[in-house]
């Protein structure tokens, strides 16, 4: 399900980036279907057939199949400035902790009863406690987070399951493939708190990674955490968020944690843009995106709408005037023109009056703020065609 649902934060850039709304409208659209379809008590299942809307498996948690549609919600109302994405979070936070919390950890239960049908923790689920700091519910976060901490120190690792009541891994999903949730979680929590428990956790992960999923050609994925016998794979997200977040945590002085007080400034035709000031959202793949930036492209993009919108319609108005001048000043009674499909709009007469040299406009996937030869960036540093 949740590869159905988040499309905003992705989506809602490519509109701001291009200028078509489109894309943002298609993902709020998709969000809004899903919020409609929650039950009576205001959970949702992680399977939904997209056909006839109806739940294919009812089971209601935080983890696998329902995991990015809430973190898109929280993420999304951040880079959008958005409070009715905000608001369903918060409806949904309340549902789930009346009926999936206990003790802090959090469980699946039946969309409809509320009843507990899974009692384990996933490994996918440990991305809450940094979500919850993105919200300020930093106590509950940190409660939370500790909770999988002990997991970790456990067995060295997330098991993809773990029974809570029984303190174990669950059959046939003992391995770790060196998932970033946890980390993810301490980065954030760190960022918010300053806890010393944090980089435990994170010198804790490396050793772990280093210790007992180093192999000659990378990093292999654990099948089993209760003997750490490997597989013959690495996952791409291991390079792409498990190993940036570890990195990001250890250093502090990274521009992903600018707290505002550099940035740079931009002059455009269209005024002033401040770009790079900090407040970094990240997709859930862990690629950033700077919320100035796309502030920047939609305000400027929205303006020059606007003059565009009133140019229009002010030549309109002077062509409609001019032509019934001319139709006032002719001889005899006006007569419609013969014909079926004769009549001229305003884009017929727009097509026949004379052409005029076409403006030069901005490139479609470019910011007015500079070219789009310079739009590719990494880790900060701008490549012009020339490099």
């Amino acid at each position: 399900m949740a590869l159905l649902w988040t499309f905003i934060v992705e989506f809602a850039t490519l509109s701001s980036l291009t200028g078509d709304p489109v894309f943002e409208d298609v993902a709020r659209a998709a969000l809004m279907r899903l919020w409609e379809s929650r039950s009576d008590i205001g959970l949702v299942g992680n399977h939904i057939d997209v056909l006839t809307g109806k739940w294919v498996a009812q089971d209601a948690g935080i983890g696998a199949g329902v995991d990015s549609y809430f973190e898109y919600l929280v993420k999304g109302a951040i880079l959008l400035q958005d409070k009715k994405l905000m608001a369903m979070f918060l409806e949904y936070n309340k549902a789930i902790r009346n009926y999936t919390r206990f003790d802090d950890w959090y469980l699946w239960v039946q969309m409809y009863k509320g009843t507990v049908s899974m009692p384990v923790f996933q490994s996918l689920e440990a991305y809450w406690p940094g979500l919850q700091s993105l919200i300020g519910d930093i106590d509950n976060a940190m409660r939370t987070f500790l909770n999988y901490y002990t997991v970790w120190k456990q067995f060295g690792g997330l098991p993809e399951f773990y029974n809570i009541p029984q303190g174990y891994t669950v059959e046939k999903r003992e391995g770790y493939p060196l998932r970033p949730e946890l980390i993810e979680s301490a980065m954030y929590l760190y960022r918010a708190t300053g806890d010393p428990t944090l980089l435990e956790l994170g010198r804790d992960a490396v050793e772990s990674i280093e210790k007992i999923s180093k192999v000659e050609c990378g990093f292999a994925t654990i099948k089993d955490l209760r003997d750490h016998k490997l597989d013959n794979r690495m996952e791409s997200f291991f390079l792409a968020e498990t190993v940036k977040y570890l990195y990001l945590l250890f250093d502090p002085d990274n521009f992903i944690h600018n707290n505002g007080s550099t940035f740079d400034a931009v002059i455009t035709p269209y005024g002033e843009c401040i770009l790079g000031a900090g407040g970094y959202i990240f997709n859930t793949e862990a690629h950033p995106i700077d919320p100035a930036a796309l502030h920047c492209c939609r305000r400027l993009k929205e303006e020059q709408w606007e003059v565009e919108d009133l140019m229009r319609e002010f030549y309109s108005l002077k062509r409609n005037r001019s032509r019934f001048q001319k139709t006032t000043m002719s001889s005899g009674p006006w007569e419609p023109p013969a014909g079926p499909g004769t009549f001229s709009s305003p884009e017929n007469h727009d097509e026949t009056r004379e052409k005029k040299p076409a403006k030069q406009k901005i490139p479609l996937l470019s910011c007015p703020s500079q070219p789009f030869t310079s739009k590719l960036a990494l880790l900060g540093q701008v490549f012009l065609d020339s490099s």
